[in-house]
C-alpha cells in the first residue's frame, strides 16, 4: 500500500484533542497514544480516548488510527458507525506520553544522555486496495484511506519543550511560536529507551548493537550521565565482554554500584573478560567476603592470575602489570610467534612486543611485533629482538612506572621478579589509568 505522508502533529499537540463521531459530535479526548512495538514500533497502533458519555462517566476507549479521518484543520473523525474499543490494560502498550516523554534516552551518535521533550509524529495515507488515486497526485479521499500515524523522530532540543509550554493554546499558534526556536532531533529508528524498571523495560526497536559498537569509555560516560536505574538498566543489558571493557573504564564507586545487585556468577562472567590488573583492582575495593564469592565462581585460570596480582598494592608495577602476554623460549622460530598469535585468546589490539625467556624462564629478549610479522618465518627470534631490554621490578611504584614509558618512549614496560624472571607487562593503558588515579 503507497502511503503518502499529509500531515505533521507531535505528542504534545494531539494530547486534549477532540475526536468526533461520524456526525461531527465530539465523544471525546486524546489521552495517549498507544504503540505495540511487538507489533510495529514505528507506528501507533490507536489513540486512547477519554470519553465523556453522559450517565457514562469518564472511561478510557482506544481508537485505531485507521478507523478515523482526518479533517482539513486537523481535527479527527471516527468513520461512519464505529466506536471506540475498551482499553486493554496499560501495560500492554507503550504509551508515549507516560513511557516517552521526559524521559532520558541515549542518542547513539551524540555519545550522550539526552531529554526526551515530544515526539514527532506524521500522518500518512495509503491508497485502498485497487490502488486508486485522485487526479492531479492530490491525496484519496478519506473514505477510500488507511489512515496512520508514523512516529518519525524524538525533539530533544528548546522546540520541543516550548511546544509544551504552551499547550492548551491553538495549534496554529503554538507551532508558529516554537518555530521561532532551535530544534534538535534524533530519528526514532536510533532511540534507544531507558526505562526505570528494568523488569519491564520496554524496548522499542532497539539499536542494541550500535550501544555495543560504542568506545567502552564512551559507553561509560553515558553511564554517568543517566540516573541510577537507567544506569543500571543499560549496564544489565551489555554483553559481558562489553560490560568488561566499560567497567575497567570507570571508577570504583560506581563500579560498585554497578555490581552491588549481581549475582557472584554473573560478576564472575564479567571479570574474567576484564583486564586481569583491571580485574584485581575491582575486587579490591569490594568486602573480602563478597570478592572471594566471585573468585570462587571463576575459572581456575583466570582465577589464578588474579589471585596473584591481589597480592601487590595497585599503585606498584606488580599492581599494574597483566598477564595477557605472548612469551616464547629465547631459541624461537619467527613462524612460532605467528602461531603464538593465532592461538592468543587475549585483546590482540594490546599486543606490541613478543617476550623470550631462557630455561630458567628469565626474560632474555624483547622482539617488536612489526619485526615478526615483516620477518621470513625460518628466522630465529632472537635476531630480531631489541639491543637493550628496559625492564622494572615488581615493586617499583607507579610513578617509576611512568618515568620508564616517558623516558624511553615505550610501548610495553616487561615487569620481572627479583630473580628477573618475566611476571607480566605493562602497556601504555594501565599507566593512564594510575595516572588518572593519582590525579
Amino acid at each position: 500500500m503507497t502511503k503518502h505522508p499529509i500531515q505533521t502533529t507531535s505528542v504534545s499537540t494531539l494530547m486534549g484533542s477532540p475526536i468526533a463521531d461520524a456526525i461531527g459530535r465530539t465523544i471525546g479526548t486524546v489521552r495517549e497514544l498507544a504503540v505495540a512495538p511487538s507489533v510495529d514500533a514505528n507506528h501507533v497502533l490507536g489513540l486512547v480516548m477519554r470519553m465523556s458519555d453522559a450517565g457514562r462517566g469518564d472511561r478510557p476507549g482506544l481508537v485505531a488510527t485507521g478507523d478515523l479521518n482526518l479533517l482539513p484543520d486537523g481535527g479527527l473523525r471516527m468513520k461512519g458507525s464505529l466506536r471506540p474499543a475498551p482499553l486493554p490494560s496499560d501495560d500492554a502498550y507503550l504509551l508515549l506520553d507516560r513511557d516517552v516523554l521526559d524521559q532520558q534516552i541515549i542518542d547513539v551518535h551524540g555519545h550522550k544522555v539526552v531529554r526526551v521533550n515530544d515526539v514527532d509524529l506524521v500522518w500518512e495515507t495509503g491508497s485502498n486496495g485497487n490502488g486508486s488515486q485522485a487526479a492531479g497526485g492530490a491525496v484519496p479521499d478519506a473514505k477510500e484511506c488507511a489512515l496512520a500515524l508514523r512516529i518519525a523522530e524524538v525533539e530533544v532540543g528548546t522546540r520541543g519543550a516550548v511546544r509544551r509550554l504552551l499547550k492548551g493554546l491553538p495549534a496554529a499558534t503554538v507551532e508558529r511560536i516554537s518555530k521561532r526556536f532551535r530544534t534538535s532531533v534524533i530519528p526514532w529508528e536510533f532511540v534507544d529507551l531507558i526505562d526505570r524498571d528494568p523488569a519491564r523495560r520496554v524496548r522499542l526497536k532497539i539499536e542494541q548493537d550500535r550501544l555495543e559498537k560504542m568506545h567502552p569509555s564512551d559507553l561509560a560516560d553515558i553511564l554517568e550521565e543517566l540516573a541510577p536505574d537507567e544506569r543500571q538498566a543499560l549496564f544489565t543489558s551489555l554483553e559481558e565482554d562489553v560490560a568488561a571493557e566499560t567497567l575497567e573504564e570507570i571508577g570504583p564507586k560506581m563500579q560498585k554500584e554497578l555490581t552491588e545487585s549481581l549475582d557472584s556468577e554473573r560478576i564472575a562472567g564479567i571479570v574474567e573478560e576484564m583486564d586481569p590488573a583491571a580485574a584485581a583492582d575491582f575486587l579490591a575495593e569490594l568486602p573480602e567476603e563478597r570478592s572471594e564469592a566471585i573468585l570462587e565462581e571463576m575459572d581456575p585460570e583466570e582465577r589464578q592470575d588474579v589471585e596473584e596480582l591481589l597480592e601487590f598494592s595497585g599503585d606498584s608495577a606488580a599492581g599494574e602489570m597483566t598477564k595477557d602476554y605472548i612469551s616464547l623460549g629465547r631459541e624461537a622460530l619467527v613462524e612460532q610467534a605467528v602461531a603464538a598469535l593465532r592461538d592468543f585468546e587475549g585483546d590482540l589490539e594490546t599486543l606490541t612486543h613478543v617476550f623470550l625467556l631462557d630455561e630458567q624462564e628469565v626474560l632474555a629478549g624483547v622482539v617488536p611485533l612489526v619485526k615478526v610479522l615483516l620477518a621470513p618465518r625460518e628466522m630465529a627470534l632472537s635476531a630480531l629482538a631489541d639491543d637493550h631490554i628496559v625492564s622494572c621490578d615488581i615493586h617499583a611504584n607507579g610513578r617509576k612506572v611512568a618515568e620508564l614509558f616517558d623516558k624511553y618512549n615505550l610501548r610495553a614496560l616487561p615487569v620481572v621478579d627479583s630473580e628477573k624472571k618475566l611476571a607480566g607487562v605493562i602497556y601504555p593503558e594501565q599507566v593512564i589509568a594510575q595516572l588518572r588515579t593519582m590525579n
